[in-house]
């Protein structure tokens, strides 16, 4: 905006300063006829000189209006040299000379007449030019040509969200995006003709519609003509863009309203430069834009963002029949069609390029030919495949920016088709193959991948996959991956064969300059043993060949610079020896080989980085472990049969950053509990950059190193104590701290050394916990970092004896308390006197399956407990619970005392035969969303009123039990009854 103000500034200022002024001070002291002349005259010029500026700005260069400012362009010329005459004969006055004749001074005054009456004839003449201009408005809306979405639901559904926004007055920008081909252009070209239809409504609310094109290789300037030419301007292509902004300005500004559409935009546009005013300043201004980036949409500061998303199956083959005609619906063609329309992954783009290309083809050789060649991603004898398909599609890939964001998205396609990708395997990947800077710690290199996962998905070439930690690729966009890989000659080649079930690896297809290899999940029963030469292959994809049972020795010497060899979900018992041969291998990933028994010796892998053990059938580790000095991820989780872990292999592994080992056989111990020759707790204190660490530990007896300052460094830790059972499985969700202590006698033991820096304890299967909340409670030592206790599967009364209480709160961050399966729990007031809590950041609260339950807070002055925070209460198979909470006499009869829930918003009641009432009577719990009960009939009393109808979403439970409750009065029952939910409930509870 600064740029157009001192720019249109600089205009106002200069036009006819020099005109305007020599008449001024040249008129001179002539008689007051002649000076009126001159002031007139003055006038005159002034508003001659403002009508051209607007005449060049709004007219379009017809003959007459060429005419018009020639003549102008000559008056001046003339009153200049007329002014010229008149200096010289006032100089000659000066000096005493006078004029030369009586003549002069009437040529003089002719001349100023004969001038000034021209004057007023152009300015009456370009008036009525611009008042043409002005009546010769362009049309309100223009048709452009383009097929109609109307038939399709997914299409007409955005077309509505738009036009809904339009009618807004609080979204001025909006964003349309989505891959390339999936049809953002046809969706707003039939927003633009729909405006058209409503134009009795809609485009006087809209003013002008002005579509810009604005493509891959943006130009200012050719924007602007587009934007000068839908307006009728004049455009003079010499004109810089910074003086065409400033008439584009001007010219805007006139509108009450307009809308502009910039279809195909690329990178971020600058509104000032174009000389368009800005929809926060301009309040009838409206701006669509579609763009293959949600990153644009951002640079853009759209207000709303709406994707445009892939057709479904019974749109997409709607479309495929239109494009293709009738052949479609042969009887011998139809299950070859509707094959074929499926690999276009619903993409419009495609579909309509590969049902053009199969139109009146009735050969069944053909279709079967044509959907071979989709299936193997390389379609490029269907005619327009490449070029209408392909080739816009790669524009994505040619825009991205960054460091290896490229061959990330590249080596993506690797995977199968609509194959959903952990992404902490292309974490994995991508490190062993340098794509991620190898001098970043884990976390951050992760958080890099993350980064570039998450500009790939806003340029929609990823998306998120079929569940949490996922993503893939959309089929067309994979072939595209493929094609350009294919294409990249010795570069960065690619071979992909992967899930199209092969039996054997084609060996014609092993060329030496491959770069990366993929036949995973195929059906693979033998490897060749020899003769081939990928000596140029860095990664060796071969998981998921559930039928390959071996590797042949020979095999692996044909990848001698492999960085990346999977092999995971294969049948194989062992490794050859051929593997030492890999000296630049980075990463070996053997996860779910469950046949696999031993692996050869490790030790001349001095560059490898990553082996993952996952679920194999290894009894102890592989010779030379402890010279993997760069080794910085170790995966043994679920090694089920891993009995031993020798001593001092630990130490060796000096880059270890990951160390995974939940629910291995092997228990850790501290030193002096272990067996000779086994490595022990302690030496888990000299790896210095270990940052992540899952372990299952033999008893709860601290090691003789410091601790705290080495756990204190880890991101994340889980550690179980004692056996593990299937119920822990069952956990949704675990903390990055997070202790699992399970079927370990308490009676004993100190658990503080464990619960120093962990966000989430469990303690289940338990026997003697009172014992150590006992001590916990004699120790008074805060667990700040705790968030998250749950207590389960326990015998135990965890009543406080002898005044046993903490003097503090030992929990103050607790969140989340569940307590489950509880035989002798009579009230959850005593685990608080135990430890002293005050639940003043409490949000969940959770009790399930405890019998003796009472009650579940006494609010008797005693401890102060807050519960302002609490928001979600679960309470489930609780025979003897009869009320909530239970007060004093003094705050039972006072009506002065706060609500003890106050932000409650959440309430799940299942199997509770004895509860009457969960609150005070007339305490009504204002902020309550959803409440279900079920098997509940004796609560007949629910701490709702009159405005509970602002928050209330949904109250859940059986219709007898909803006649049966009691009200204040008929009204507020009413009132509630809408938000009532009659429910059937399946025998089960809540986890």
């Amino acid at each position: 905006m600064e740029l157009v103000a001192s720019v249109l500034g600089s205009v106002v200022a200069e036009a006819g300063k020099h005109l305007c002024n020599c008449i001024c001070s040249k008129a001179g002291n002539y008689s007051p006829r002649y000076q009126a002349s001159f002031n007139d005259l003055e006038e005159k010029m002034k508003l001659l000189i403002d009508l051209r500026r607007e005449v060049e700005n709004e007219s379009a260069l017809t003959r007459q209006v060429v005419e018009w400012l020639k003549e102008v362009e000559e008056l001046e010329c003339g009153v200049n040299s007329m002014l010229e005459g008149i200096a010289v004969a006032s100089n000659s006055r000066r000096s005493g000379r006078g004029f030369s004749s009586n003549c002069s001074f009437q040529f003089h005054s002719k001349e100023l007449l004969r001038r000034l009456k021209k004057a007023q004839r152009l300015q009456k003449l370009g008036t009525s030019i611009s008042m043409v201009a002005a009546h010769r408005q362009a049309r309100r809306v223009e048709h452009i040509p383009g097929p109609s979405i109307e038939c399709q639901a997914t299409g007409a559904q955005n077309l509505a969200k738009i036009m809904s926004l339009l009618s807004d007055d609080g979204v001025g920008r909006i964003g349309v995006w989505g891959m390339g081909g999936v049809g953002k252009t046809t969706l707003v070209k039939n927003l633009n003709n729909k405006l058209i239809r409503n134009a009795s409504s809609s485009t006087q609310s809209l003013g002008i519609v002005i579509w810009i094109t604005v493509s891959k290789d943006m130009d200012l300037k050719r924007i602007q003509v587009q934007i000068a030419q839908r307006l009728n301007m004049a455009v003079d292509m010499d004109e810089t863009p910074e003086r065409m902004a400033v008439k584009l300005f001007r010219r805007l500004e006139k509108e009450s309203k307009f809308l502009l559409i910039f279809d195909d935009v690329w990178k971020g546009l600058c509104l000032d430069s174009l000389g368009v005013p800005l929809p926060e300043n301009h309040v009838g201004c409206k701006i669509i834009l579609t763009t293959r980036s949600l990153d644009v949409c951002r640079v853009m500061r759209t207000n709303v963002d709406v994707r445009v998303d892939v057709l479904d199956d019974i749109e997409a083959w709607s479309l495929f029949c239109q494009n293709v005609g009738e052949v479609a619906s042969l009887q011998h063609i139809k299950p070859l069609a509707e094959a074929v329309s499926k690999e276009c992954g619903g993409l419009p783009l495609a579909i309509k390029v590969m049902g053009t290309s199969m139109r009146g083809k009735t050969m069944v050789e053909l279709w079967e030919d044509a959907l071979n060649e989709l299936q193997q991603s390389l379609p490029c004898n269907i005619l327009g495949i490449e070029d209408e398909v392909y080739k816009p599609l790669r524009w994505s890939y040619d825009s991205l920016q960054g460091k290896n964001i490229k061959s990330c998205f590249l080596y993506c396609s690797l995977f199968p088709e609509d194959f959903s990708i952990e992404i902490s395997e292309l974490v994995q990947c991508w490190l062993a193959e340098g794509l991620l800077d190898s001098q970043q710690n884990y976390r951050d290199a992760q958080n890099r991948a993350l980064a570039l996962i998450e500009n790939l998905k806003n340029c929609c070439l990823l998306e998120p996959g079929d569940s949490t930690g996922t993503v893939k690729m959309h089929d067309v966009v994979r072939d595209v991956a493929i094609w350009i890989s294919s294409s990249l000659g010795d570069r960065c080649k690619f071979l992909v064969r992967s899930g199209i079930g092969l039996t054997e690896i084609p060996m014609v297809d092993l060329s030496k300059s491959l770069k990366r290899v993929s036949f995973m999940n195929n059906v693979i029963t033998e490897l060749p043993g020899g003769g081939i030469e990928c000596l140029e292959a860095s990664t060796l994809f071969l998981q998921g060949n559930q039928t390959l049972v071996m590797i042949p020795e020979g095999f692996l010497v044909g990848f001698q610079q492999l960085r990346v060899l999977n092999l995971c979900g294969t049948q194989i018992k062992s490794l050859p020896s051929s593997l030492l041969h890999l000296r630049q291998l980075r990463a070996l990933l053997l996860k779910n080989c469950t046949c696999l028994e031993k692996l050869p010796s490790l030790g001349g892998l001095s560059q490898l980085q990553l082996l993952d053990c996952d679920s194999t059938a290894i009894k102890e580790l592989p010779l030379g472990m402890g010279q993997l000095s760069n080794l910085r991820e170790l995966n043994l989780s679920r090694t089920d049969r891993l009995e031993t872990f020798r001593a001092g292999v630990v130490s060796g592994l000096t880059a270890l950053e990951v160390l995974n080992m939940t629910d291995s056989k092997y228990k850790w111990g501290v030193m002096e509990n272990v067996e000779e020759g086994e490595a022990s707790l302690d030496e888990l204190g000299c790896l210095r950059r270990l940052a992540y660490l899952h372990i299952n530990l033999e008893s709860i007896t601290p090691p003789s190193f410091e601790y705290d300052s080495w756990i204190s460094r880890l991101k994340s830790f889980k550690i179980l104590v004692g056996s593990t059972t299937h119920f822990l499985f069952q956990e949704r969700e675990f903390k990055k701290t997070h202790v699992i202590i399970c079927d370990v006698d308490l009676s004993g033991e100190c658990i503080g050394w464990l619960l120093t820096n962990s966000s989430s304890l469990l303690l289940g299967f338990c026997c003697r916990q009172k014992q150590m909340l006992e001590n916990l409670a004699l120790k008074n030592v805060s667990f700040a970092c705790l968030t998250k206790l749950t207590i389960t599967n326990s015998d135990c009364c965890l009543r406080p004896e002898n005044g046993c209480g903490a003097q503090r709160d030992l929990l103050p961050s607790l969140e989340e308390l569940y307590l489950r399966h509880l035989a002798h729990l009579e009230n959850v007031s005593d685990l608080v006197s135990y430890l002293g809590l005050r639940l003043s950041k409490l949000r969940v609260m959770e009790v399930l399956s405890c019998p003796r339950l009472k009650y579940l807070l006494s609010f008797d002055g005693v401890v102060d407990i807050t519960l302002e925070n609490l928001e979600d209460i679960r309470l489930s198979d609780c025979a003897d619970l009869g009320d909530l909470f239970v007060y004093n006499s003094g705050q039972l009869n006072s009506v002065q005392e706060p609500i003890v829930v106050p932000n409650v918003q959440r309430i799940y009641l299942r199997e509770l035969p004895a509860l009457k009432a969960l609150s005070k009577e007339d305490e009504p719990w204002p902020k309550i969303e959803q409440l279900t009960v079920n098997d509940c009939d004796n609560l007949r009393r629910l701490p709702l009123n009159r405005q509970s109808v602002n928050c209330i979403k949904a109250i859940r439970g059986k219709l007898e039990w909803w006649r049966q409750l009691e009200w204040g009065d008929e009204e507020m029952r009413s009132n509630l009854q809408p938000f009532f939910l009659n429910c059937t409930f399946r025998k089960q509870t809540p986890i």
